[in-house]
């Protein structure tokens, strides 16, 4: 039998025989991964989507726009257009600024664009549904007319007027909704508004008959798409005010919708690769003198130190690789929801990019590493007679301490006793409690922070689409923490009560009660639980400051004790069970085994 069989042979029944260890590191290092290459891509594949819009709309290089209007202006704008590097323009065209309600009183600033019938070789909107524009009707942009809620035969009402919705399109001479407004009267391109189209001649009406303001605009096609800024630098106007927006501040603004949900996602897949090294370090630890018992077996067969190595770190290794595969693949389902909140580009990203691969790959390695190379390389190098003979450690009797003892409570006495004989153990339910915690904080943290609607006059008839994007994001990475800090909790209680069988056998035939041992094990992890619900307090908003706008609202100091509270109380909660399942346990069987 060659060396890679056997490995694999023995790979496969410890696997066997360890189905949930395994199916924690799967589940762990999965949820990890997916989160990690999601935030990864985001900003690659926005990129992409605007660039395929871009593509298929014949988007402009450059849109010059200007808040003055009359003869100087057009004239102005035709000889930028005349430039010798400019091989294709659209316009001058009217932009008004209004406000639009729909026939469900949902109301939102919008920007009407004065548009011919026939499209032009620039800008050429894409009609995704229905027809493009006619004489009394109105062509939406499909990311507005998702958040209206509005469709084709819909009507909508325009600066008091109504008009039926004969189209949805979408285009890249704008940046994605909300931020349509460009230059308008609002301040610039961060006003909320959207878009929508009419001919010519209804956009002049609708301006003429309302006195509402208005911005000439020009869309150009340069022969080098890349030389925007040197075309921008080498224009001298004068006399009027223009404003030059490239494609690539197209692509940039796009972007900003996204700007918290990187680190939502990034910063959470570290949370989750912290607590999927936890649990599986715990699992790790328990089964350390099987481990080392497996390691003597192996030497006293011949095995080498290498090969007893590679048996007990390939199945580490292939699970978490099996997880990495798992996570990408979930990625790639998500990432259309995640990266593309707004409906104003075309298509679907193609999945995570290669740098999200990478980071997702390494960051499964690294769990699978940290969370067993300890135990790996302690097996290792016991040698083989003492693996073996698995010697029993002697505990080290203090008779102070032992007087000391004597006055507590026998529970609180019986889980500073686990407490104390596995401090690591206790630093890993500590760290896990409090990774519980920040995640509590970011969520009370986002409560708390006002949201600007996208209605009229900073109303909230519009949800704020990049507030619920990232709301919901938040959400979904907080269940993913607080359900895999559970499985932790109860599989840390369950590995310390399978160590401690034979001491708290034994403190049952001193007297001690089910339900005494049972809160014995609950207080050993609430006694490292408490520390890390405090220290998760601090830690979350430290964090959190990293990433959070200068005007940003701290929450209530009774929503953070309320955190604190509620991961004491949950880990009282999910200890109680397994403890109270294993305090049941006979004692004669398991001092019979013990001395089997």
């Amino acid at each position: 039998m060659g060396s890679l069989t056997l490995v694999l042979r023995l790979v496969l029944a410890d696997v066997r025989r360890h189905r949930a260890q395994a199916a924690l590191l799967l589940l762990a290092v999965t949820v990890a991964t997916a989160t990690l290459a999601s935030g990864w891509s985001l900003s690659d594949v926005n990129d992409a989507l605007y660039e395929r819009t871009r593509a298929a709309t014949a988007g402009p290089d450059l849109v010059v726009l200007s808040g003055d209007t009359g003869r100087a202006v057009t004239s102005v704008l035709r000889t930028l257009a005349d430039d010798r590097e400019v091989v294709a323009h659209h316009g001058p065209y009217r932009v008004v600024y209004a406000d639009l309600t729909t026939r469900g009183s949902l109301s939102s600033a919008v920007v009407v664009h004065g548009f011919a019938e026939k499209p032009a070789a620039v800008n050429r909107p894409l009609v995704t549904s229905g027809r493009w524009v006619r004489p009394g009707g109105t062509v939406l942009e499909r990311g507005f007319a998702t958040a209206l809620g509005v469709e084709v035969g819909d009507d909508v009402t325009i600066a008091g007027r109504t008009y039926p919705v004969v189209g949805i399109a979408v285009t890249a001479a704008t940046s994605i909704y909300p931020w349509a407004a460009q230059i308008g009267p609002g301040g610039g391109p961060s006003d909320y508004s959207g878009l929508a189209w009419m001919t010519v001649a209804d956009a002049r009406t609708l301006a003429s008959s309302h006195d509402l303001p208005v911005t000439l605009a020009m869309d150009l096609k340069l022969r080098d798409p890349a030389a925007t800024e040197a075309f921008r630098h080498s224009q001298h106007v004068t006399g009027v005010r223009v404003n030059f927006h490239s494609w690539q501040f197209r692509a940039q603004q796009d972007d900003v919708i996204l700007k918290r949900s990187r680190p939502i996602l990034v910063v959470g897949s570290w949370l989750l690769g912290l607590l999927a090294v936890t649990g599986v370090a715990a699992l790790a630890a328990g089964r350390a003198a099987e481990q080392i018992r497996r390691a003597g077996l192996l030497k006293a067969v011949g095995a080498t130190p290498g090969l007893i190595a590679a048996v007990l770190l390939t199945e580490y290794l292939a699970l978490a690789l099996a997880g990495d595969a798992l996570g990408l693949l979930i990625a790639r389902l998500a990432l259309p929801a995640v990266a593309s909140p707004t409906a104003s580009r075309l298509g679907d990203p193609d999945g995570p990019t290669g740098a999200a691969v990478v980071a997702a790959t390494v960051l499964a390695l690294a769990v699978a590493a940290l969370s067993t190379l300890r135990p790996t390389l302690r097996a290792v190098r016991t040698a083989t007679v003492t693996a073996l003979a698995a010697p029993v450690q002697q505990p080290r009797h203090r008779p102070w301490l032992t007087a000391l003892s004597a006055l507590l409570p026998t529970p609180l006495l019986l889980g500073l006793r686990l407490t104390a004989r596995r401090p690591g153990r206790a630093v890993l339910q500590a760290c896990c409690t409090a990774t519980a915690v920040v995640a509590m904080v970011a969520v009370l943290t986002q409560h708390a922070q006002p949201e600007r609607g996208y209605g009229l006059g900073g109303s909230s008839v519009l949800p704020n689409l990049r507030g619920e994007h990232d709301r919901q994001l938040l959400l979904a990475v907080t269940v993913l923490l607080l359900a895999l800090a559970v499985v932790n909790t109860v599989t840390l209680t369950w590995t310390t009560a399978m160590e401690a069988q034979a001491n708290l056998a034994i403190a049952r035939t001193l007297g001690a009660t089910p339900g005494q041992v049972t809160a014995g094990l609950s207080v050993a992890q609430l006694l490292a639980g408490l520390p890390g619900a405090i220290a998760g307090v601090p830690l979350g908003q430290g964090l959190l400051s990293i990433f959070a706008a200068p005007n940003a609202v701290d929450p209530p100091s009774s929503w953070l004790a309320g955190a604190v509270l509620v991961a004491v109380l949950a880990t009282a909660a999910l200890t109680a069970l397994p403890a109270r399942l294993l305090s049941r346990t006979s004692v004669a069987r398991v001092l019979s085994a013990e001395t089997a």
